[in-house]
């Protein structure tokens, strides 16, 4: 099984769509860990304005996750909305595609910092090993840069600033799906 965080970059119908048809095609076998996308950015562009707390744009990027998950259920009948890992694995079991709706196990771990340091990219490591999933996509509107170390990645922009320690912790190979590679994550599915 794989968890493959889909970007909220790709948020755009044009974009998205061939993505979600790529994952329609392997039901039972992918885990979709949504971005936050323009979701996510609205938080970013409200909190210095608003001066809410980084607890607070924390809570509301994990809303923003789950409305980014709801849109793409919403255009892709075959993903399932899912909670728990009982959830997941009860939509696995059906040959569905579930879609990861992260704020109840999120906020439940004390370990995962309520901060920007966080985001949708770490999430996914994050519930990877809580899956027993063997490999991390993420799929990005970005080729995959020259390195896939987790620490070149925070450096040069790619992942947030947790990435390496929850990437660690989750021992999974990482993918790196960019522009135009759908059929790649395809094949990967298909494994």
């Amino acid at each position: 099984m794989i968890v493959v965080k889909l970007g909220g970059s790709l948020g755009k119908a044009e974009m998205l769509r061939p993505w979600l048809a790529a994952l329609a095609r392997a039901p039972g076998r992918a885990v979709v860990v949504p971005g936050g996308g323009a979701f996510a950015d609205c938080v970013r562009a409200e909190q210095p304005r608003m001066g809410f707390s980084d607890r607070a744009a924390h809570r509301m990027a994990l809303l923003a996750m789950e409305q980014y998950a709801l849109a793409m259920a919403d255009l892709e009948p075959r993903l399932a909305l899912c909670a728990s890992v009982a959830e997941i694995d009860a939509a696995l079991g059906r040959e569905t595609i579930p879609v990861w709706l992260p704020s109840a196990m999120a906020l439940a771990d004390p370990a995962i910092a309520e901060s920007w340091d966080v985001t949708s990219d770490s999430l996914a490591a994050w519930l990877a090993p809580r899956l027993r999933a063997r490999r991390l996509a993420l799929v990005k509107s970005m080729p995959a840069p020259a390195s896939l170390d987790p620490a070149a990645l925070v450096v040069s922009g790619a992942v947030d600033r947790a990435f390496p320690q929850f990437f660690a912790a989750a021992d999974v190979v990482l993918d790196w799906i960019g522009p135009g590679e759908e059929a790649r994550l395809a094949r990967l599915l298909a494994v």
